[in-house]
């Protein structure tokens, strides 16, 4: 007969019990599920769409542009999009023109196009067929340096000398400007002939060509004995604008 005060095995109270999972164990599958429900979202999320193929521009073909440059005739292969500047330099070989900010803001670059004075690198060499091109190789006249050009010389107006050629085209362009009676922002009356070239209006006429020697009075001093000295032209090959 068995009594009630019997003990039991603790084993079998262990068995009865059933087993509940840790808290650790719950999260772990929980966190494991999650990220298999979203592998699919973020897979799709991280892939790449497929660039379309790009297209190949086929390049412009260079043709024949034939540009007067001091007097010789130049039949370059040239793109389209060949600056002025680029084709004196690269296709013709006159490096005398110098290549400064390639934006039009020093004005080292300057050439004379029929006499009038442009900056080259803002401007395409086929817009300029049958125009007559000067450059500084082109100021001197049979080997003799043009009054502009002793004048730099003789008033010590440049330094490094990279911007010089740029300022002798435009301060040939200057005085023909003047003789012709070309007004400045700094004429009294820009409807009637200026009466003299005075320093102001050298420094305003040669504004556009920025000497970092900083050697602008000698410059403003060469114009003006160029201009006293009646020397308003350069020479034989550039033409009266």
């Amino acid at each position: 007969m068995s009594s009630h005060n019997e003990s039991q095995d603790p084993g079998d109270v262990q068995a009865a019990i059933p087993t509940q999972p840790s808290r650790r164990r719950f999260l772990q599958s929980a966190a494991a599920a999650a990220t298999v429900g979203a592998a699919p979202h973020l897979r799709a999320q991280t892939q790449t769409p497929t660039a379309p193929p790009a297209q190949v521009q086929q390049a412009v073909p260079p043709r024949p542009v034939t540009l007067t440059v001091n007097g010789r005739a130049y039949t370059l292969q040239l793109e389209p999009r060949v600056t002025l500047l680029d084709a004196l330099r690269e296709y013709a070989g006159l490096m005398g023109t110098k290549k400064g900010c390639d934006r039009g803001q020093c004005g080292a670059c300057t050439v004379l196009a029929d006499g009038r004075r442009i900056n080259s690198c803002l401007t395409l060499a086929v817009m300029h067929e049958g125009e007559t091109i000067t450059t500084v190789e082109g100021l001197a006249a049979n080997g003799t340096l043009s009054p502009m050009q002793r004048a730099f010389i003789e008033h010590d107006a440049f330094q490094c000398g990279y911007c010089t050629p740029g300022q002798l085209c435009s301060a040939t362009a200057l005085l023909n400007e003047f003789r012709n009676g070309t007004a400045s922002t700094v004429t009294a009356d820009v409807r009637a002939r200026p009466a003299q070239l005075s320093d102001d209006e050298i420094r305003e006429r040669m504004s556009g060509n920025i000497c970092r020697c900083g050697a602008y009075a000698n410059i403003v001093a060469a114009v003006r004995a160029v201009h006293e000295g009646g020397g308003q032209n350069s020479g034989a090959n550039t033409p009266n604008a």
